[in-house]
């Protein structure tokens, strides 16, 4: 089945009123720090944290009776299945939901709790795919794919069409690319009421399903490693969502983990939001300076999802500081006496920096015991600082250096 733009008007007046429509203001402080104008279309504020329940809500809307009266499936370890489960419940569909056993515990229970039935099966999204088929069989369930349902595509293509109401003389839209069910849709829309408009793809490079098929032509998997946009971790994009976005899709960028972590610091700071790798993905791009067409143009952001651990956030907000240069380590080699340390400390401390972790090895610390490594991670403000830091402690007679097991962005 085709989707067309009719679809995606037909979407929007269906979900008027049962999906938030987000807000779209503009950032100063983006704007200073990636030289466009920028815009940030907040998605991560729908009720369950994503994009994701446009596509849920509209697919759920179009079963026939029966269908509504046996249920529905998904195979899915986040935002999909949240999305489902939210408006299954408002729309007395039962609802459930396959996912892997590694799934967030957070996620699985929010679902439950949302009222979804919640099947833990295999150790990835193919095995839980597959359990979802069994219950298709065995129940008569119909199976609602996250990204590559028709109806699916056109109730995410309705951020397109909000996006262009909200900022009318927009000149380029970076939308992040997992299966391309949402790119598909938002490119359709935005591409058919402004055809000037650039629409470019964000992917992770430990998931670059999408460049990997405009290459070879066809959907084609391929491998995927841990990504911070874990909700981008797709092995394939979907055939039909593929289609729509090779003919209005301009370009595909595929951001680093380091300018991921940097995306979320930069959102949390300076807009005072909380998003997801996959959501700051966009945002990502700039800042690693991956459309340098687009300085000084009207650039709007879809921050598209907002579900992350706590734990997994404090872990990406200390990746960004040492990507921004405001957390160092390095190993330096000070004296074992009495006040060898104090003094090491107050060199440091002079030059405005402050220790966040320190720790002595004295058993591997070499043959002279009149000394001692010690092993730090330094609060700095820059990367300017923490080369002035290093320089300060070289002069100071301190021997500072980073083993290659450490050679990471952020050391000294």
């Amino acid at each position: 089945m085709k989707v067309t733009f009719d679809d995606i008007l037909a979407a929007a007046e269906r979900l008027r009123g049962g999906v938030y429509e987000s807000p779209c203001p503009p950032s100063e402080p983006l704007s200073l720090a990636t030289g466009c104008k920028v815009w940030c279309k907040l998605d991560y504020l729908q009720r369950t944290g994503s994009f994701k329940e446009r596509g849920a809500r509209n697919a759920l809307l179009l079963l026939s009776q029966a269908e509504r009266g046996r249920g529905v499936v998904a195979a899915s370890a986040g935002n999909h299945a949240l999305g489902l489960a939210y408006h299954g419940k408002l729309l007395g569909v039962p609802v459930t939901v396959v996912m892997p056993r590694f799934a967030p515990l957070t996620k699985v229970s929010n679902c439950q709790q949302l009222g979804a039935r919640v099947i833990l099966a295999g150790d990835d999204l193919d095995a839980a795919r597959a359990e979802a088929a069994k219950l298709v069989e065995s129940e008569g369930l119909r199976y609602i794919h996250g990204f590559n349902d028709p109806e699916v595509i056109a109730g995410q293509g309705t951020l397109g069409l909000e996006i262009v109401a909200q900022v009318p003389d927009l000149e380029a839209v970076l939308v992040p690319v997992g299966g391309a069910g949402l790119i598909a849709g938002v490119a359709l829309a935005v591409k058919t009421l402004r055809p000037g408009v650039k629409v470019i793809g964000v992917e992770p490079s430990h998931a670059a399903s999408l460049t990997a098929a405009l290459k070879a032509g066809r959907p084609v998997p391929v491998p995927v490693t841990p990504t911070l946009a874990d909700g981008l971790a797709v092995s394939q994009v979907g055939a039909n969502a593929f289609e729509i976005a090779r003919q209005y899709v301009d370009r595909v960028v595929v951001v680093s983990e380091r300018s991921l972590a940097l995306a979320v610091l930069r959102l949390a700071e300076l807009e005072k939001s909380v998003v997801e790798g996959a959501g700051a993905a966009s945002l990502a791009a700039l800042l690693e300076g991956l459309a340098p067409e687009l300085k000084g143009k009207r650039v709007v952001l879809p921050l598209c999802g907002g579900n992350i651990d706590t734990p997994v956030l404090g872990r990406i907000i200390e990746r960004g500081l040492a990507a921004d240069g405001r957390l160092c380590r390095f190993v330096a080699r000070i004296s074992d006496r009495p006040g060898g340390l104090a003094g090491f400390a107050t060199v440091i401390a002079q030059e405005g920096a402050s220790i966040r972790d320190i720790e002595h090895d004295r058993t591997f610390s070499g043959e002279d015991l009149a000394s001692v490594n010690v092993y730090c991670v330094v609060e700095t403000r820059d990367f300017e600082h923490a080369q002035r830091l290093r320089e300060r402690l070289t002069a100071q007679g301190y021997r500072i250096n980073v083993p290659p097991s450490l050679a990471t962005a952020g050391e000294v």
